[in-house]
Protein backbone atom coordinates (compact mmCIF):
# COMPACT_ATOMS: atom_id res chain seq x y z
CA UNK A 1 0.00 0.00 0.00
CA UNK A 2 1.46 3.35 -1.05
CA UNK A 3 1.61 6.35 1.21
CA UNK A 4 -0.09 9.37 -0.21
CA UNK A 5 2.91 11.60 0.63
CA UNK A 6 6.62 11.10 0.15
CA UNK A 7 8.68 10.43 3.26
CA UNK A 8 10.17 13.57 4.87
CA UNK A 9 7.85 16.02 3.14
CA UNK A 10 5.13 18.03 4.80
CA UNK A 11 1.62 16.97 4.05
CA UNK A 12 -0.01 19.03 1.36
CA UNK A 13 -1.85 22.08 2.63
CA UNK A 14 0.41 22.42 5.68
CA UNK A 15 3.49 24.14 4.20
CA UNK A 16 4.49 27.48 5.80
CA UNK A 17 4.34 30.57 3.63
CA UNK A 18 7.82 31.82 2.74
CA UNK A 19 8.46 35.40 3.88
CA UNK A 20 9.69 37.56 1.07
CA UNK A 21 13.21 38.89 1.58
CA UNK A 22 13.51 42.54 2.57
CA UNK A 23 14.67 44.68 -0.29
CA UNK A 24 18.46 45.10 -0.27
CA UNK A 25 18.22 48.90 0.06
CA UNK A 26 16.18 48.57 3.27
CA UNK A 27 18.75 46.31 4.87
CA UNK A 28 21.56 48.65 3.84
CA UNK A 29 19.67 51.68 5.17
CA UNK A 30 19.06 49.89 8.48
CA UNK A 31 22.77 49.00 8.76
CA UNK A 32 23.78 52.61 8.05
CA UNK A 33 21.32 53.98 10.63
CA UNK A 34 22.57 51.53 13.23
CA UNK A 35 26.23 52.45 12.55
CA UNK A 36 25.47 56.19 12.67
CA UNK A 37 23.54 55.81 15.92
CA UNK A 38 26.43 53.97 17.55
CA UNK A 39 28.90 56.56 16.27
CA UNK A 40 26.72 59.40 17.61
CA UNK A 41 26.54 57.81 21.05
CA UNK A 42 30.33 57.35 21.09
CA UNK A 43 30.90 60.99 20.07
CA UNK A 44 28.49 62.23 22.76
CA UNK A 45 30.21 60.14 25.43
CA UNK A 46 33.67 61.25 24.29
CA UNK A 47 32.61 64.90 24.31
CA UNK A 48 31.00 64.56 27.74
CA UNK A 49 33.88 62.78 29.45
CA UNK A 50 37.06 62.77 27.34
CA UNK A 51 37.40 65.53 24.71
CA UNK A 52 35.66 68.75 23.79
CA UNK A 53 36.04 71.47 21.23
CA UNK A 54 36.70 75.00 22.43
CA UNK A 55 36.83 78.23 20.42
CA UNK A 56 39.39 80.96 21.11
CA UNK A 57 37.50 84.20 21.75
CA UNK A 58 40.18 86.74 22.65
CA UNK A 59 43.67 87.96 21.76
CA UNK A 60 45.20 86.99 25.12
CA UNK A 61 47.10 83.97 23.77
CA UNK A 62 48.60 85.55 20.64
CA UNK A 63 50.93 84.75 18.96
CA UNK A 64 50.25 81.12 19.95
CA UNK A 65 46.47 81.18 19.45
CA UNK A 66 44.25 83.53 17.48
CA UNK A 67 40.56 84.40 17.71
CA UNK A 68 38.09 81.90 16.22
CA UNK A 69 40.57 79.02 16.21
CA UNK A 70 39.19 75.65 17.32
CA UNK A 71 41.02 73.71 20.00
CA UNK A 72 40.79 70.05 20.94
CA UNK A 73 40.70 69.90 24.73
CA UNK A 74 41.68 66.75 26.64
CA UNK A 75 39.30 66.68 29.62
CA UNK A 76 40.94 63.72 31.38
CA UNK A 77 44.57 64.81 31.02
CA UNK A 78 44.77 65.79 34.67
CA UNK A 79 42.83 62.83 36.05
CA UNK A 80 46.14 60.97 35.90
CA UNK A 81 48.54 63.78 36.76
CA UNK A 82 48.83 67.51 37.34
CA UNK A 83 49.37 70.52 35.09
CA UNK A 84 52.99 71.24 34.27
CA UNK A 85 54.71 74.52 33.62
CA UNK A 86 54.16 75.43 29.97
CA UNK A 87 50.83 73.57 29.54
CA UNK A 88 48.07 75.44 27.72
CA UNK A 89 44.91 74.90 29.76
CA UNK A 90 41.20 75.65 29.74
CA UNK A 91 39.87 76.96 33.06
CA UNK A 92 36.78 78.48 34.59
CA UNK A 93 37.17 82.24 34.86
CA UNK A 94 37.77 82.84 38.59
CA UNK A 95 37.35 86.62 38.36
CA UNK A 96 34.38 88.42 39.85
CA UNK A 97 34.35 91.53 37.64
CA UNK A 98 31.77 92.50 35.03
CA UNK A 99 33.94 91.06 32.25
CA UNK A 100 33.74 87.50 33.62
CA UNK A 101 33.87 84.83 30.92
CA UNK A 102 32.69 81.23 31.18
CA UNK A 103 36.06 79.75 30.22
CA UNK A 104 39.55 81.08 29.64
CA UNK A 105 42.56 79.65 27.82
CA UNK A 106 45.93 80.39 29.46
CA UNK A 107 49.43 79.00 29.89
CA UNK A 108 50.66 77.55 33.20
CA UNK A 109 53.59 79.70 34.32
CA UNK A 110 53.94 78.52 37.92
CA UNK A 111 53.15 75.25 39.72
CA UNK A 112 52.79 74.69 43.48
CA UNK A 113 55.91 75.83 45.33
CA UNK A 114 57.22 78.04 42.52
CA UNK A 115 58.30 81.60 43.29
CA UNK A 116 57.45 84.04 40.49
CA UNK A 117 58.27 87.67 39.85
CA UNK A 118 58.50 90.10 36.97
CA UNK A 119 61.48 92.47 36.85
CA UNK A 120 62.16 94.91 34.04
CA UNK A 121 59.50 93.24 31.88
CA UNK A 122 61.02 89.77 32.29
CA UNK A 123 59.60 86.71 34.03
CA UNK A 124 61.65 84.95 36.71
CA UNK A 125 60.68 81.56 38.14
CA UNK A 126 62.54 80.44 41.26
CA UNK A 127 65.05 83.21 40.61
CA UNK A 128 65.82 82.11 37.03
CA UNK A 129 65.09 84.27 34.00
CA UNK A 130 62.64 82.43 31.74
CA UNK A 131 63.15 82.14 28.00
CA UNK A 132 59.62 82.11 26.57
CA UNK A 133 59.67 81.37 22.83
CA UNK A 134 55.86 81.52 22.65
CA UNK A 135 55.76 85.28 23.35
CA UNK A 136 56.68 88.18 21.09
CA UNK A 137 57.17 91.00 23.58
CA UNK A 138 58.34 91.83 27.06
CA UNK A 139 55.73 92.01 29.82
CA UNK A 140 54.31 95.51 29.41
CA UNK A 141 51.83 95.52 32.31
CA UNK A 142 54.45 96.34 34.93
CA UNK A 143 56.61 94.40 37.35
CA UNK A 144 55.43 92.51 40.42
CA UNK A 145 57.28 91.28 43.48
CA UNK A 146 57.92 87.61 44.13
CA UNK A 147 54.87 85.49 44.93
CA UNK A 148 54.88 81.80 45.87
CA UNK A 149 52.27 79.49 44.35
CA UNK A 150 50.39 77.61 47.09
CA UNK A 151 49.59 73.89 47.16
CA UNK A 152 46.82 72.85 44.76
CA UNK A 153 47.03 76.12 42.82
CA UNK A 154 48.63 77.39 39.60
CA UNK A 155 49.78 80.75 38.26
CA UNK A 156 48.62 81.34 34.69
CA UNK A 157 49.30 84.01 32.09
CA UNK A 158 48.36 84.68 28.49
CA UNK A 159 51.10 84.50 25.88
CA UNK A 160 50.18 88.03 24.74
CA UNK A 161 52.34 90.18 27.01
CA UNK A 162 51.37 93.53 25.48
CA UNK A 163 49.77 96.11 27.75
CA UNK A 164 46.27 95.09 28.85
CA UNK A 165 46.09 92.14 26.46
CA UNK A 166 45.50 89.33 28.96
CA UNK A 167 43.36 88.92 32.06
CA UNK A 168 45.22 86.30 34.09
CA UNK A 169 46.74 85.48 37.49
CA UNK A 170 48.30 88.94 37.65
CA UNK A 171 44.71 90.20 38.03
CA UNK A 172 42.67 87.39 39.61
CA UNK A 173 45.45 85.57 41.47
CA UNK A 174 46.46 81.93 41.43
CA UNK A 175 43.99 79.37 40.12
CA UNK A 176 42.60 76.43 42.09
CA UNK A 177 43.32 73.14 40.31
CA UNK A 178 39.60 72.33 40.55
CA UNK A 179 38.89 75.23 38.17
CA UNK A 180 41.04 73.65 35.43
CA UNK A 181 38.81 71.85 32.92
CA UNK A 182 41.39 70.32 30.61
CA UNK A 183 44.52 70.62 28.55
CA UNK A 184 44.44 72.16 25.08
CA UNK A 185 46.18 69.58 22.90
CA UNK A 186 45.62 70.60 19.26
CA UNK A 187 44.62 73.46 17.02
CA UNK A 188 41.99 71.83 14.78
CA UNK A 189 40.86 74.80 12.72
CA UNK A 190 41.78 76.47 10.47
CA UNK A 191 43.56 73.62 8.68
CA UNK A 192 46.50 75.91 7.87
CA UNK A 193 47.15 76.21 11.63
CA UNK A 194 46.60 72.53 12.47
CA UNK A 195 49.11 71.25 15.01
CA UNK A 196 49.82 70.31 18.61
CA UNK A 197 50.36 72.80 21.40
Amino acid sequence: MRSSSAAGTAPSGRSRPVKPDRPAWRKELFDWLKALSIAAVIVILLQAFVFQLSTVKSISMQPTLFEREWLLVNKIAYDFGHPRRGDVIILKDPSEDGDKKRLLVKRVIGVPGDSLEVRDGQLYVNGELQVEPYTDSEIEDGDFKAVTVTEGHYFVMGDNRHLGASKDSRIFGEVDEKAIKGKAELILWPISRWGSL
